[in-house]
């Protein structure tokens, strides 16, 4: 089936990232008062750097339905803020205790403990005050079918929930199985991929019951992904990664990697790829860029 050349891949992910940023800049302008921290801490860890790949997900699926461009980017924007609330605060020391990400000083190092926090939770509300935001599409159901799906995804039932499972994982004498990790990362990781996915029908006014496929495609992607993730962990360096690696080994904890191997956990991630892939075999050249994208997870250096 048709699907897009590496080049034209890394030209949308080139323009989505240049949109996010833009709009993150227009979003966050410091103002002219005490909250000026805040706004820099929420600038420091909204732009630039990341791989932008749930807002470029966001993108692809809504091509599906021939969407307008200014919901699909507003919604990737609502997202991506919930992705970067969630990366400021996992880095803290209360939880994974991370010094670098993206390439950059943590907003915890770069700022405070107190700001990082201030700035996870109002990058948090602005993901619900975009989506909420008539600009964002002019049929309140939409919106309102966008905002659920969202606050599922971000919380106890989704990535939250997950990252909770995650800290369990690393407790002392934890021992989660295959099945355990699979549902932790279809928690912290898919859920909010799946998203991504889902908003795109959602713009697109596709009914519940035609979604099937998708949501099976974001499911075998999110699971691609993390053990992307798991084995760039094991196999790359800080410097290529932009985020400190190793660290899941050092603490003990289960991981695809570690439950798997390299070699099972590299051929895993590749059916997933080609499950993924088969999903989409209803829809023509349209797809091509989901279907790129699922060959980019299990290829990426970071």
């Amino acid at each position: 089936m048709p699907t897009l050349t590496p080049i034209a891949l890394k030209a949308a992910m080139a323009e989505v990232s240049a949109d996010i940023d833009a709009a993150f800049d227009h979003l966050l302008a410091i103002p002219e008062d005490p909250r000026a921290r805040l706004y820099a801490a929420m600038r420091h860890a909204a732009i630039g750097g990341g791989k932008r790949l749930r807002p470029l997900l966001v993108r692809a699926a809504s091509d599906l339905f021939h969407v307008d461009r200014v919901p699909i980017l507003r919604t990737g924007l609502a997202i991506e803020c919930i992705h970067v609330y969630s990366l400021v605060h996992d880095d803290m020391p209360c939880m994974d205790d991370d010094d670098m990400r993206r390439g950059k000083p943590t907003v915890h190092k770069a700022y405070d403990e107190a700001t990082a926090v201030l700035a996870g939770d109002s990058l948090h509300a602005l993901a619900f005050e975009v989506l909420a935001d008539p600009e964002t599409h002019p049929d309140p159901f939409v919106r309102v079918e966008l905002l659920a799906e969202l606050a599922r995804a971000a919380g106890p039932s989704g990535m939250a929930g997950g990252q909770m499972m995650d800290l369990a994982a690393e407790a002392e004498g934890s021992d989660f199985d295959l099945a355990t990790i699979t549902r932790l990362q279809q928690l912290k990781t898919g859920a909010l991929m799946g998203f991504c996915l889902e908003a795109g029908a959602i713009l697109g006014h596709a009914p519940p019951e035609g979604r099937k496929a998708l949501r099976a495609y974001a499911r075998d992607v999110g699971l691609a992904f993390q053990i992307a993730d798991d084995l760039l962990d094991v196999e790359s360096t800080a410097e290529v990664a932009g985020k400190a690696v190793g660290k899941d080994a050092a603490a003990g904890k289960a991981t695809f990697v570690s439950l798997l191997g390299v070699e099972r956990a590299h051929a895993q991630a590749h059916m997933l790829v080609d499950q993924a892939i088969g999903h989409l075999v209803g829809y023509g050249e349209e797809a091509g860029l989901l279907r790129a994208i699922a060959r980019y997870i299990v290829e990426r250096d970071h």
